[in-house]
């Protein structure tokens, strides 16, 4: 036997490892993880011929979370354009998480009520399984969904870099056509949950160089927003409020700058609310900036009523799409009435 460090505990293992033993004596699916050995990516293709030294620190990551009914194709005849993110298409604006929730069952049912077609993943080492051994890829279909992995929880540019890479690693081995992009995290502290602007810009132009399709979570600041679209960001996702608050987009203002900023030369640069969104009446407000979707998750796995949140939150998209562009009537002081007052009984 051999000593090994394995996802940060010491552990003894047979000596004479190579990488697809040490996950066959786990009982681990190799399509359902990704491995490092010593920091580096051990590519699926290299498993069966990598060996494990002594003393090799090990990481085994999954995803976790952080078909249904498809969305309208038109509502009352009015076309829903689809939307196109980098090389993605995507059919619903919303995109909502996987985390949270009370059971991998109630998710599931969620993901579909949603209508969302795109689903956000983290990528962890812990509970690879749960106590039934059951994964979240039992529960979510990488032939039903687009999964977008994010770097959630990381707070400095190399803890994204290397979560970012496992995590095209992982969706490689399924197939999904998420494994070109990522959600990109890179927070400040972690009582706020607030982006670090230049860890964030910094390790959005390595993934850019490195082919990934970037999708940034960033603060509202529109000079942010526009050093990230000018490093290669396939979309800016400036938070509505801070992680998990449900306070909905507390400043509109930076996000209409933003969108005019982003958008001026581009109009179909997609700028995408994520974070702090805690009800359907946020969702519509968000598209009614004219945003082009909005990312969530707390808002719908912290609801009273999960299932029924995800219904409104599908429609509210719906809503607030159709809204934005009916163009609203402008706001007046004074009443204008809509009845004539032409005809008027007693009025000559």
């Amino acid at each position: 036997m051999v000593e090994i460090t394995l996802n940060g505990q010491k552990r003894d293992v047979p000596d004479a490892l190579t990488v697809a033993r040490l996950l066959g004596l786990l009982e681990l699916k190799p399509e359902h993880v990704a491995v490092e050995r010593n920091r580096d990516l051990v590519v699926r293709s290299r498993h069966a011929d990598t060996e494990i030294a002594p003393g090799d620190a090990i990481e085994i990551v999954t995803l976790v979370g952080g078909g249904g009914p498809e969305p309208s194709a038109e509502v009352d005849g009015v076309a829903a354009p689809s939307l196109t993110i980098g090389s993605h298409t995507v059919r619903s604006r919303l995109f909502v998480g996987t985390g949270k929730y009370a059971t991998l069952e109630l998710m599931r049912d969620c993901l579909e009520a949603s209508g969302a077609d795109v689903v956000t993943v983290a990528v962890r080492r812990e509970r690879l399984v749960d106590r039934e051994g059951r994964s979240l890829l039992d529960f979510l279909d990488p032939k039903r969904f687009t999964i977008l992995p994010n770097t959630a929880g990381c707070f400095n540019a190399e803890e994204s870099l290397r979560t970012a890479r496992l995590g095209r690693e992982l969706l490689q081995g399924l197939g999904n056509p998420g494994a070109d992009w990522v959600k990109l995290e890179v927070l400040a502290d972690p009582r706020t949950l607030l982006p670090d602007p230049v860890a964030t810009l910094e390790a959005t132009k390595v993934l850019v160089a490195e082919g990934f399709q970037v999708l940034c979570y960033t603060s509202d600041d529109p000079i942010m927003a526009r050093r990230l679209k000018e490093a290669g960001a396939a979309s800016v996702m400036p938070a509505g409020s801070p992680i998990g608050s449900g306070q909905g987009v507390l400043n509109p203002n930076n996000i209409r700058i933003i969108l005019e900023d982003l958008k001026a030369d581009d109009p179909s640069y997609p700028v995408i609310i994520d974070a702090g969104v805690g009800t359907a009446s946020d969702v519509a407000f968000a598209m009614e900036l004219g945003c082009d979707g909005v990312l969530l998750n707390t808002g719908i796995a912290g609801a009273a009523d999960p299932l029924r949140m995800a219904h409104a939150m599908r429609l509210a998209i719906e809503a607030g799409r159709l809204a934005a562009g009916a163009g609203r009537i402008p706001r007046k002081l004074y009443a204008s009435a809509s009845s004539p007052t032409q005809g008027l009984i007693g009025r000559n």
